[in-house]
C-alpha cells in the first residue's frame, strides 16, 4: 500500500479549482483549458478509431484524469462517446458499452459533474438514438500518481491541463538552515538557483515515471492514452513561455511586502508545485520507463486569455488572464497567505499582466502527447 508524505498530503488537500459556478469559479473561468482541450481533439479521435480498429472489447474502459468541473469536465467524454459511436456505424458493428472513470484529487467539486450527468445522458439519446449503448460514469477521487483501477481494465486514457502539476512541492528549496534559497519567487525564474531548477525537474521525473508505471498495470496491451499539458519549446526552465505568468503573480506579492501588506517570509516560503517540461524531458521518462511507445507529440501556443473575447466582456486581458489564475491557484494560495488579500493579490497581478502583455505577447505552450501500450 502507498503511503503518500506530508507534502504530498498538502497537494492533495490543497489543489483544487475554485467550486461552484460564482464569478472566481473554473466554471466560469475556464475558456483557456478548453482552448487546450481542443488542440488535442485529432489526437483524441485518431486513438478511438485505432483502438476499435485493432480489438473490438465488448466493454471499453476510458479514464479521464484530472477531470476538474464545469462545462469542460464533460465535453471530452462526448467527443470520445461521439467518436465510438462513429466508428462503430463506419465499421457496422454494435457499440461496446462504456465505462467511464472522472478522476480528480479528493476536493474536487464532482458534484458540480454529477448535476451536469441528467442533460449529458439526454443529449446523447437525442442525437445517437437506439445508437447509444450503454454508458456508465463514475468518479474516482485520489491521485494520478498511484494506482486508480484494477489490472488491464483501461483501454482510453486522456488527461488535459493536469500532469503539469507535481505530485509534491520538490525538496530542496531550502538550504542546511532552513532557508529559502529561491527567495522572493514561488516557482522557477532566471535568478533561481541551479539546484532549484534541477529539484523541480527531478519532481517531475518521478511523478511522470510514476503517473506512467500506475497507468501500466492498468491499461490493455493495446490501449491508448491522450496527454496534453503545459510545457515549453525549449531545454531553457526559465523562459517567458513556461514561467512567466508565475513570475509576475511573484512580483504582484512583493509588491505587497514592500507597502508591509504582507511578510516577506511568507513569500520565500511558498513554492508551486508545477513543472512545465520541454517535450525532450517527457520523452526521456517515456523511454526509461518503458511500457509505452510515444507516437506521436506536438506543441501548441496558447494565448494567456484563452484568445476568445466575448463582445458582451468588459474585462482587460490582465483581469481575464487574473480570473482564470485566480480559479486554479487560489486553493493553495489562500491556505498560505490567508483569504483576505486574495481580491488585492489578483487586481494586482491582472494590472501586471496588462503591462507585461501590452509590451510583448507572451504565450502559454501546450505539450500534446499520444501513447500505445506495448
Amino acid at each position: 500500500m502507498q503511503t503518500a508524505t506530508r507534502k504530498e498530503m498538502e497537494t492533495l488537500e490543497l489543489l483544487h479549482m475554485n467550486k461552484g459556478a460564482g464569478e472566481t469559479s473554473y466554471a466560469m473561468n475556464s475558456s483557456v483549458q478548453n482552448t487546450i482541450i481542443s488542440c488535442a481533439e485529432a489526437s483524441r479521435k485518431k486513438a478511438i478509431v485505432q483502438i476499435l480498429c485493432t480489438s473490438w472489447p465488448e466493454k471499453m474502459g476510458i479514464a479521464e484524469m484530472g477531470c476538474s468541473s464545469g462545462p469542460n469536465a464533460l465535453r471530452v467524454i462526448s467527443e470520445i462517446v461521439d467518436g465510438v459511436y462513429a466508428t462503430t456505424r463506419l465499421l457496422e458493428r454494435p457499440p461496446p458499452e462504456l465505462v467511464v472513470h472522472l478522476n480528480d484529487l479528493f476536493a474536487n467539486d464532482f458534484n458540480n459533474i454529477f448535476a451536469s450527468l441528467p442533460s449529458f445522458y439526454r443529449k446523447q439519446r437525442q442525437e445517437k438514438g437506439t445508437g447509444f449503448g450503454p454508458c456508465f460514469v463514475s468518479a474516482v477521487p485520489g491521485t494520478f500518481y498511484g494506482r486508480l483501477f484494477p489490472a488491464k481494465t483501461l483501454h482510453f486514457v486522456h488527461s488535459s491541463s493536469s500532469l503539469h502539476w507535481l505530485s509534491q512541492v520538490p525538496g530542496g528549496l531550502e538550504d542546511v538552515n532552513g532557508r529559502a534559497l529561491n527567495k522572493g519567487k514561488i516557482y522557477i525564474s532566471k535568478s533561481s538557483p541551479q539546484c532549484v531548477l534541477d529539484a523541480y525537474s527531478q519532481q517531475f521525473k518521478n511523478d511522470f515515471s510514476s503517473f506512467l508505471a500506475s497507468r501500466t498495470h492498468e491499461m490493455v496491451t493495446g490501449g491508448r492514452m491522450v496527454l496534453s499539458f503545459m510545457g515549453r519549446t525549449t531545454m531553457d526552465p526559465t523562459s517567458d513561455h513556461s514561467c512567466y505568468q508565475w513570475e509576475l503573480l511573484a512580483r504582484s506579492l512583493m509588491t505587497m511586502v514592500s507597502q508591509g501588506l504582507l511578510e516577506e517570509e511568507k513569500v520565500d516560503s511558498f513554492d508551486a508545485p508545477y513543472y512545465a517540461p520541454c517535450m525532450e524531458e517527457v520523452k526521456k521518462v517515456i523511454e526509461n520507463e518503458g511500457s509505452f511507445i510515444a507516437e506521436e507529440h506536438d506543441a501548441y501556443e496558447i494565448e494567456w486569455d484563452g484568445g476568445m473575447k466575448l463582445q458582451s466582456d468588459s474585462l482587460s486581458r490582465g483581469e481575464r488572464v487574473s480570473r482564470t489564475l485566480r480559479a486554479v491557484l487560489e486553493s493553495m494560495l489562500e491556505s498560505h497567505f490567508g483569504s483576505h488579500i486574495m481580491d488585492e493579490l489578483f487586481r494586482r497581478f491582472g494590472e501586471h499582466v496588462d503591462e507585461h502583455l501590452s509590451n510583448t505577447d507572451t504565450k502559454y505552450i501546450n505539450l500534446v502527447v499520444s501513447l500505445v501500450k506495448q
